[in-house]
């Protein structure tokens, strides 16, 4: 499979616009995330970039190679916005069930330190 081409702002997610100015967009799933209009090709690149980065993407596949934790990410772009109604659902679900997790982590380790003869009983138990 050939390589694919740079578009012409020479940048990977970058399109210049008719008035001069950079569209940054990626790819996530079956839906294009618009990342904003900047007024330099290079901004636009180091916000594709991040979020390319946050996404898990191939370093290959970015236009600087630079980035290396989630904190120098954060500083180059902030994160996408959630611009669709299934977005916003399906992140207040994720929430939801990260709060119950770490509830019942939490209840989980009070029970154990409350009652560890229940523990010593079930340890047994399953051995």
């Amino acid at each position: 499979m050939p390589p694919r081409r740079r578009p012409s702002s020479g940048c990977h997610g970058v399109r210049a616009r008719p008035s001069g100015r950079f569209d940054a967009e990626i790819r996530s799933g079956e839906e294009w995330i618009r990342l904003g209009t900047f007024d330099t090709a290079h901004e636009a690149a180091r916000a594709y970039d991040a979020v390319a980065w946050r996404l898990g993407r191939s370093q290959w596949t970015m236009n600087f190679h630079d980035v290396f934790t989630r904190e120098q990410a954060e500083m180059l772009a902030p994160p996408p916005p959630m611009i669709t109604r299934e977005h916003r659902r399906r992140h207040r679900e994720l929430e939801q069930r990260l709060l119950i997790a770490e509830r019942d982590e939490a209840l989980r380790l009070e029970w154990a330190r409350r009652f560890p003869e229940d523990v010593a009983a079930m340890e047994a138990f399953y051995a």
